[in-house]
């Protein structure tokens, strides 16, 4: 039954993508090329509205149909990344002040954040560790960096689309393979919500993700990084690994413009996979590598660390080392023009 739900997840998301994208076509609600851009003719925006509304209703009906989570996780779940969606949908028909934004962000991420009983414990050479306060105020913000880093990587046709579905899958594998069977259908309902899109958004995209997109994908991963957490803690370190390729661009490329002074907040193309799209000379090949590299890198390390068989600083270090030499090579964060 619950494949069958899956399988109608796709077809649903598909379908209201085309009908997304029509709405977007009939009301100008485009993505203008311009100078800190990275694609070229105008293009129809706001198509991550299919994956909410559909993913939400799909956890709606599996939850009623005997998925038996816990009724608290799902408020916390479907309440901030749908509030964080609504946040990007207003903000993509119109404009929202980035403070305003950000304050709204840690407002979603505050509600997901209490609904989950805040940040779990944390094994340390074996160890058991409550950080408490600290924890929970490192978990707030790990929540909004990772909504606004979706945001800030989705700058390229499907390559938001490719790392969620990678993302969703290989944590639906750790849930899996350790015993945990029955939430693994979470994730992969969203890589099914996420599939339908992708159809349309694949290079060359017919429509893009927009904020409220984007958005909601970074803020329900995190919260199902978190609700992994609270099942083993080596769980949490497996997720940071399959979030590698998104966490180590955006945050190289952040670091080194807050260090030249630049507003973070503004468009710019200096993001690693940006760079690589220019010097490939397109957008599919830089899409296809994030596939590449979750596949045979990131997934399998994620679910070694995951099941015990790998520790987790040595499974960071396999994983993030090779992501940190690819952001170096691409320049991440230096100007488009110092290159």
């Amino acid at each position: 039954m619950t494949l069958f739900l899956a399988v109608c997840t796709v077809v649903a998301s598909w379908a209201l993508t085309h009908y997304v994208r029509r709405y977007a076509l009939k009301g100008h609600l485009m993505d203008i090329p311009g100078v800190r851009s990275s694609h070229s003719i105008p293009t129809p925006r706001g198509g991550g509205l299919a994956i909410v509304i559909v993913f939400s209703i799909a956890t709606l009906v599996w939850q009623f149909i005997g998925a038996n989570l816990y009724w608290t996780d799902l408020v916390a779940l479907l309440g901030a990344a749908c509030g964080v969606a609504l946040i990007g949908f207003i903000d993509d028909h119109g404009h929202i002040p980035a403070r305003w934004r950000l304050l709204g962000h840690f407002a979603c991420a505050a509600w997901g954040l209490w609904w989950l009983q805040g940040f779990p414990t944390v094994m340390i050479n074996n160890t058991a560790i409550n950080f408490g306060w600290l924890g929970n105020a490192f978990a707030l913000f790990y929540l909004v960096w990772l909504l606004n880093l979706y945001n800030f990587m989705d700058g390229i046709d499907g390559i938001a689309s490719v790392e969620a579905i990678c993302v969703g899958a290989g944590g639906a594998a750790l849930f899996w393979i350790t015993g945990h069977g029955a939430i693994a259908w979470l994730p992969l309902l969203l890589v099914a919500a996420v599939l339908g899109f992708l159809i349309l958004n694949f290079p060359p995209a017919r429509i893009f993700m927009g904020d409220a997109g984007s958005g909601f994908l970074g803020i329900i991963l995190g919260c199902l990084s978190l609700l992994a957490a609270r099942l083993d803690p080596a769980f949490f370190v497996a997720w940071i690994i399959l979030l590698g390729v998104f966490v180590t661009d955006a945050s190289f490329t952040l670091f080194r413009r807050l260090l030249r002074g630049e507003k973070v907040y503004e468009a710019h193309r200096s993001h690693a996979y940006q760079s690589a799209a220019r010097f490939h000379n397109g957008h599919r090949p830089v899409t296809l590598a994030v596939l590449l590299i979750n596949t045979i890198l990131l997934i399998p390390t994620a679910l070694l660390v995951g099941t015990g068989y790998l520790s987790g600083v040595i499974g960071v270090a396999v994983a993030y080392v090779p992501l940190i030499y690819l952001a170096v090579r691409y320049e991440a964060g230096r100007p488009e023009s110092s290159r």
